[in-house]
């Protein structure tokens, strides 16, 4: 069957379906998102004591310390939400993906484990990248400005913290290519629109760089550079997804 008849089947199957129908479609996705989430944050839990002692084995300070009574039970409860999160990332989005694939033409849906294994890849090497490269730093600078009679004390809970939020936003901004490549693929963005904008593009990675990280330059410049390749990337990958989108939309030669 050609495409276009598969694409004209499948707006007409969306027609057709009510939105309840959909609505209940979408609360499938989220509990069995929410249920493998849960699951791998139970996983986790059995875990987090030693993978907690894992984390901080590598800090300039000697230990971490907590406050309350509750604190160190809820940095484990923190500690395996976020690794649950992680575990359950790929999951997710596949769910995500094929609640959407109903609206999209034979040739997108085929790209489904393409996606899933690209975005995954993407959001791991951000997580990495932040826990191996900009957190080291970032806890050297800060923590250099101690002194003599000025030594850190720090919390369980605001270690955990300051590690997950750089993990998570890094993971989430090294999905940038992937976010473009949908774009592409519907329509709203172009390579010349990228093009055009990179200065705009660069001036609003520093800026928030410098939200989202740590208040030194080395952070900040750590996190933007590898922005702008990322940024560099998804105009390479908008470029292809126009060409092929041109390529199956030209007429054949007669």
């Amino acid at each position: 069957m050609p495409p276009i008849k598969e694409s004209a089947k499948g707006k007409e199957l969306l027609r057709e379906m009510s939105f309840l129908e959909h609505l209940d479609d979408l609360r499938g996705v989220l509990i069995q998102s929410a249920i493998v989430f849960l699951a791998m944050v139970i996983v986790f839990w059995f875990f987090s004591g030693r993978i907690i002692d894992f984390l901080i084995s590598d800090l300039s300070v000697d230990e971490l310390i907590f406050y309350a009574p509750a604190e160190a039970f809820m940095a484990r409860v923190k500690v395996s939400l976020v690794l649950g999160l992680l575990a359950a990332y790929p999951f997710i989005l596949f769910k995500v993906w094929s609640f959407v694939t109903p609206a999209l033409f034979t040739r997108e849906r085929s790209k489904v484990y393409p996606f899933i294994i690209t975005a995954s890849t993407l959001f791991y090497v951000g997580v990495v990248f932040a826990y191996l490269v900009i957190i080291p730093v970032a806890l050297e600078f800060l923590l250099g400005f101690g002194t003599d009679h000025l030594s850190p004390m720090i919390s369980v809970t605001s270690y955990f913290s300051f590690v997950a939020r750089l993990c998570v936003t890094f993971g989430l901004v090294f999905q940038l290519p992937v976010v473009v490549f949908v774009l592409s693929m519907l329509g709203i963005v172009t390579p010349r629109f990228l093009l055009r904008q990179w200065r705009y593009a660069v001036l609003f990675i520093f800026v928030t760089a410098a939200i989202l990280t740590p208040p030194d330059p080395a952070s900040q410049v750590l996190m933007a550079l590898p922005i702008i390749l990322l940024y560099i990337g998804s105009v390479l990958i908008a470029h292809i997804t126009f060409k092929k989108k041109e390529d199956s939309t030209d007429p054949p030669a007669s």
